[in-house]
């Protein structure tokens, strides 16, 4: 499987990487109930086809997705790099809850480490610069846990161009985990320069918009949805976003079929078009949604389908316009 170098560090990873936000299971921004076995084998399968690297979190589940991690990391001899995040506690209601205060960060990155099993995590990642009056402060005890050899390297998710500029004074960080897909485009404007400009990788998330580019949407799959899925709560889930998008996935059937491909993998190739991009984190919640999407691995798009494509984005854009 292709590799690409995260920024100025060491770490090689795979242009793929498993996201694990759906298996930590319910709670506010939860999935729907998830099956754990289903989640440890689709990270076991996940490591069996060559991804090199897992993006976890500390409020996926409120602890559970690190969970499984760490006891499926425990079943096999792989040892894949593994990024963890910090700055959301959570409330009984099993809400998030912003937090930068230092001596939290330092709770939640030992509570991490026991959670996953480790002794060093990979790359740290703070979670959102929220509170925006904390994330200096946060930034700074996530710089002296790198010190202390807690944490091998620093990066952060979320962030503007403002924002990174301003840790940066501090400590550069290492990379950035922004959205990115067909559909949320708006890292292209500045941030994805930026980026390439300072050596910071880039790990794009949700490329597969939450599941609405894989082509397993309908209004009948968008029905059959739990009632504390989120993506209930999305307007991208919702008319007239909903509807268009529908129309989109549809139009790139024809392209994805011609390379005997599926749409899934087609809107990861996509993020991974853009050279700035270091990998695109994929999720899934069993083994199968894996061992499709891990193959978009090494598909290089031609310039002949990014154009195709191209045109049905805008073509839906139009549509939208039109609508409001």
């Amino acid at each position: 499987m292709e590799k690409r170098g995260l920024g100025n560090t060491d770490m090689e990873l795979t242009t793929v990487g498993l996201g694990t936000w759906a298996i930590g299971g319910p709670w506010q921004f939860g999935w729907g109930p998830q099956d754990d076995d289903e989640a440890r084998g689709a990270v076991l399968t996940a490591l069996e086809h060559g991804i090199n690297w897992i993006d976890t979190a500390p409020v996926y589940g409120l602890g559970h997705s690190e969970k499984l991690v760490g006891e499926a990391l425990r079943q096999t001899t792989h040892r894949p790099y593994i990024a963890t995040k910090c700055g959301l506690r959570w409330n009984q209601r099993r809400e998030k809850v912003p937090c930068l205060e230092p001596e939290s960060i330092r709770r939640e990155c030992d509570e991490s480490l026991a959670r996953l099993g480790l002794e060093v995590i990979d790359l740290y990642q703070m979670h959102w610069p929220d509170p925006p009056n904390d994330f200096e402060a946060g930034w700074e005890m996530m710089v002296r846990l790198r010190d202390e050899g807690k944490v091998r390297y620093l990066g952060v998710c979320n962030y503007s161009v403002a924002q990174l500029e301003c840790i940066s004074r501090i400590e550069p960080p290492v990379s950035l985990q922004p959205p990115y897909s067909m559909i949320r485009r708006d890292v292209e404007d500045e941030l994805l320069g930026y980026c390439a400009e300072h050596d910071m990788g880039v790990l794009a998330y949700s490329p597969m918009q939450r599941g609405l580019l894989t082509g397993k949407f309908n209004a009948k799959g968008l029905a059959g949805l739990t009632p504390d899925d989120h993506r209930r709560r999305s307007p991208e889930f919702q008319d007239p976003q909903f509807g268009a998008t529908v129309e989109l996935v549809e139009a790139l059937k024809p392209i994805a079929e011609r390379h005997g491909r599926t749409r899934a993998q087609l809107a990861v190739a996509w993020v991974l078009r853009r050279p700035e991009v270091t990998s695109a984190i994929v999720g899934a919640r069993r083994p199968s949604q894996i061992e499709e999407t891990v193959q978009a691995a090494d598909w290089n798009l031609g310039q002949e389908d990014i154009a195709a494509i191209e045109k049905l984005l805008a073509k839906r854009e139009e549509k939208l316009a039109g609508r409001f």
